[in-house]
C-alpha cells in the first residue's frame, strides 16, 4: 500500500458510492478494500445508519469509498433518514457500485434499487458479493438480468469476507478513477473522528453479543471522549433503549452482559487506536429517542420530517 503521496500529476481521486440492500455485504467490502476496518459489520440488518467514507489506496489512486446504509422500505423517521442518507452518499459520485448477496439473490429490495439507478448518469458497476457461499449456477442469471435493467461497464465477483477478487476489483476500481488531487492525507483511511468510530464500535458489540434478543431500535452516544496525560484514552457512552425491559436486556444479570460488551469493545478500541483505553458505560431507558432531533445529529444523521 502507498504511503506516500505520489506527485501532483500522477495523482488520480475519485467517490464510489456503494450501494445495495440490507445484508448485501458493503461494509465489509469497504473494510477490505481500505485494508482495516472503517465500518462496523454484524449479521443483523441496517447495521450501518450513516455514510461512512472509507479511504483505500492503489499505486497512485486514492479511492474514497461511501459506504451507505442499506437501501428498503422506510417506515419510521429513522428508517426515512437512514434511507435519505443512503442515497444522499450517490450525489458528486464518480462511480456508483451496486453490491448485491450472490447468495440470498435478487427480489424486491434489490428491484428497488435498480429502478432508482437506471436513470442515473453516473457510471455503475456491479458487484456480485459473497460468491464463496452462492449458487454458482444463479450467477449469471442474476448478472444477466440485471444487466438487462442497467448499463453497468463492469461486473466483478468477489467474497469480501475471505478476500477474493477483493486485490483485482481494487486494481479495477483504481483505473477509473479520474486523475485529479488526493482528497485525504496519505495516512487517513477513514472520515469517522475517534469520537464517532468509538461509539459505533460499542454498538456493533451490542449487536454481536445480544443477536436476536434486543430490538433494532438501540444508539449509542460518547458523552466524553479525552486523552489522559499517560498517553490512554478515556471514553464515556451512553447506550440508549426505549424501554425498561430493554435495559435489563443488555445489562444482563448481574450487569454481567454489560460488562462483556464493554471488555471486547475496550479491546477493540484499543486496537484501532493504539492506546489503553478506559471505557465506562450506562445503559439509559429514553422512551422515542429515534424521535429526538439531538440524537438524530449525534449519530450523523439529518432530520426528515
Amino acid at each position: 500500500m502507498t504511503t506516500t503521496e505520489p506527485p501532483l500529476d500522477r495523482q488520480r481521486c475519485g467517490v464510489v458510492a456503494v450501494l445495495g440492500a440490507p445484508n448485501a455485504g458493503k461494509s465489509t467490502l469497504v473494510n477490505a478494500l481500505v485494508g482495516q476496518k472503517v465500518a462496523i459489520t454484524s449479521p443483523k440488518a441496517q447495521t450501518t445508519r450513516t455514510r461512512v467514507l472509507g479511504v483505500a489506496l492503489a499505486g497512485d489512486a486514492q479511492i474514497v469509498l461511501v459506504d451507505t446504509p442499506g437501501i428498503f422500505a422506510p417506515q419510521r423517521r429513522l428508517d426515512r433518514a437512514m434511507v435519505q442518507a443512503a442515497w444522499g452518499g450517490v450525489q458528486d459520485a464518480d462511480l456508483i457500485a451496486l453490491v448485491i448477496d450472490s447468495k440470498t439473490g435478487l427480489g424486491a429490495k434489490v428491484d428497488r434499487i435498480v429502478e432508482g439507478l437506471a436513470d442515473r448518469r453516473e457510471p455503475k458497476i456491479l458487484i456480485l458479493n459473497k460468491v464463496d457461499i452462492a449458487d454458482k449456477g444463479k450467477l449469471l442469471q442474476h448478472t444477466q438480468r440485471l444487466h438487462e435493467k442497467v448499463a453497468f461497464q463492469e461486473t466483478f465477483f468477489v467474497s469480501a469476507a475471505t478476500g477474493d477478487g477483493i486485490a483485482e476489483m481494487k486494481a479495477a476500481l483504481a483505473a477509473m478513477m479520474p486523475q485529479g488531487p488526493w482528497h485525504f492525507p496519505a495516512d487517513q483511511v477513514s472520515s469517522a473522528t475517534d469520537r464517532m468510530l468509538s461509539a459505533e464500535i460499542t454498538r456493533e458489540q451490542i449487536y454481536h453479543q445480544l443477536h436476536a434478543e434486543l430490538p433494532y431500535a438501540a444508539a449509542v452516544e460518547t458523552e466524553q471522549y479525552k486523552e489522559r496525560e499517560d498517553g490512554s484514552v478515556e471514553i464515556h457512552q451512553q447506550i440508549l433503549v426505549a424501554r425498561p425491559s430493554q435495559r435489563a436486556i443488555v445489562l444482563g444479570k448481574g450487569g454481567q452482559r454489560l460488562k462483556e460488551i464493554g471488555s471486547r469493545s475496550r479491546a477493540e478500541l484499543a486496537a484501532l487506536l493504539g492506546c489503553p483505553v478506559h471505557l465506562y458505560l450506562h445503559v439509559k431507558v429514553k422512551e422515542g429517542w429515534d424521535e429526538d432531533r439531538n440524537v438524530y445529529r449525534d449519530i450523523g444523521l439529518d432530520w426528515v420530517e
